[in-house]
């Protein structure tokens, strides 16, 4: 990627159109400005005419013309804003010989857009040709799309017509150290410790005020995720009486159609605690190595061992846990293709359930990006190499892509993907990515999601979260009950 690249463009007035071009500028240059230099050196001219109901918008670059024609739609903003955005597309990657495979799609939830058009009655193939003429998205990206969105319809039948029941998230912000890519709620648990107790009986009322009003309405619960953080960073004793709380205020596991514990960090991981999950049924795991490269755990601040994540894993087979899911990150510092495949190999030796394959996003508040210039990562091009190993390696081992996102600032321009074992899929994963239904979070830092748009977060320090939670409980029942009341505001 060049570093830095001044540009110039003229014929564009709209702010809107000029702030996509910059986010656009993001895929193919380090850093970029446009209409700041007085010396540029990209120069774009446009041009627009109608003829009837259509709209032509051509732009140039040096020697090369893009034209692009469009039928003018009722939302005529919309219309101009992509045909000036395709046609910068298409001018950057002829100038720069990079092919940005996502086209001009840069939202979080990809696979959102292929389910609005689903329940609209649009078939795969009419998917596809929208797909590539609105968004100039290549056919490999298109055609993982619909991959996905058709296996969660199979997972999930009733995934577009789930949004009366819900789901719960209960976040336990707490890990043995934190991870130098992390920027969840998460404390480190030693310097913390005098916390761990009195957020504990916090989010046990919190669920308990939660709970009283989903028992009242008898709404029905799909999933409950424990995440975090790590959530397994808890005693036994601790996760104990937080799962008796949930089972007996909320819902219990025959209850629900899948609860996920994140036990991430193999050091939380002990034979009482797995017993424990077994015992109270739980039906998911993860158990994340994020690099089987021990240099790469000591640099990112992991502090335990690959042969940790390997005993761990073991482990929780001999409890008989049959849905272990792994996460990996791709891009992490002083990784290549080589530390990438000695990483594959050792999942291709334990085949967990399920494989979610991150690539490194540069998140303002991570370790990571603060001290970026301590850290050395993958050129974009082999950052596309490795991305394209993973998606070689979930093939050959029958492991299918069940849901995905994007990221803001992910390593080239790429995706995270989560795949699994037929049969292996996480409910969970799915509804919070496609936003099918009201998702309440409880905990310090967690979100409540909900159908009409909007967002209730709990707050991510701890006293506040203790000294508060009770009034952010009763406006997430607020928020919920105008939420089903509305519906779902904001489909595609």
């Amino acid at each position: 990627m060049t570093n830095q690249v001044n540009i110039k463009i003229l014929g564009v007035e709209d702010a809107l159109i000029l702030n996509a071009m910059q986010v656009l500028n993001q895929t193919f240059f380090t850093s970029s400005t446009i209409n700041e230099s007085e010396q540029p050196d990209l120069i774009f001219y446009y041009e627009e005419k109608k003829e009837g109901d259509e709209l032509i918008v051509t732009g140039t670059l040096n020697q090369d013309v893009q034209t692009i024609r469009r039928q003018l739609e009722a939302n005529e903003s919309k219309t101009r804003k992509y045909a000036y955005l395709a046609v910068y597309l298409l001018l950057l990657q002829h100038h720069t010989g990079h092919i940005q495979a996502w086209g001009l799609l840069n939202g979080m939830r990809p696979t959102k857009l292929v389910h609005g058009m689903k329940k609209r009655g649009y078939s795969d193939q009419e998917i596809k040709e929208y797909m590539q003429a609105e968004y100039l998205v290549s056919d490999e990206k298109i055609n993982l799309l619909l991959d996905v969105a058709n296996h969660q319809l199979k997972v999930i039948p009733d995934l577009h017509t789930i949004q009366n029941e819900i789901s719960l998230y209960i976040g336990i912000p707490f890990c043995p150290t934190r991870c130098a890519y992390c920027t969840f709620p998460a404390y480190a648990q030693e310097p913390f410790k005098k916390w761990i107790e009195p957020f504990l009986e916090a989010l046990l009322e919190e669920i308990k005020l939660v709970g009283a009003f989903i028992k009242e309405c008898q709404l029905k619960i799909t999933s409950i995720y424990f995440g975090g953080g790590t959530a397994t960073s808890l005693t036994k004793e601790q996760f104990e009486k937080l799962l008796i709380t949930v089972y007996e205020h909320v819902a219990n596991a025959s209850e629900v159609r899948e609860i996920t514990v994140e036990a991430g960090r193999p050091d939380t991981i002990t034979p009482e605690k797995l017993s424990l999950l077994k015992e109270y049924d739980i039906h998911r795991i993860s158990i994340n190595p994020q690099s089987f490269n021990q240099a790469t755990l000591d640099s990112i601040g992991r502090h335990h061992t690959v042969e940790d994540v390997i005993d761990k894993f073991k482990m929780a087979k001999e409890y008989d846990f049959d849905n272990i899911n792994m996460d990996l990150i791709v891009g992490l510092p002083d990784e290549g293709e080589k530390e990438l495949a000695y990483t594959l190999s050792q999942i291709e030796e334990l085949q967990p359930e399920s494989l979610t394959v991150h690539m490194l996003a540069f998140k303002r508040s991570s370790k990571i990006t603060q001290n970026r210039g301590l850290y050395t990562t993958a050129s974009k091009e082999e950052l596309e190499r490795m991305s394209r190993m993973t998606y070689d390696f979930a093939k050959e081992q029958q492991y299918l892509p069940y849901y995905l996102y994007r990221q803001k600032n992910i390593s080239a321009n790429m995706e995270n993907i989560g795949y699994s074992k037929e049969g292996h899929e996480s409910i969970y994963n799915i509804l919070i990515m496609e936003e099918a239904q009201n998702i309440l979070g409880l905990g310090v830092g967690a979100s409540s999601k909900y159908l009409i748009g909007t967002s209730v977060h709990n707050p991510k320090d701890l006293k506040t979260y203790i000294d508060s939670y009770q009034t952010y409980a009763t406006k997430k029942i607020e928020t919920l009950i105008e939420s089903l009341e509305i519906g779902d505001t904001h489909a595609n």
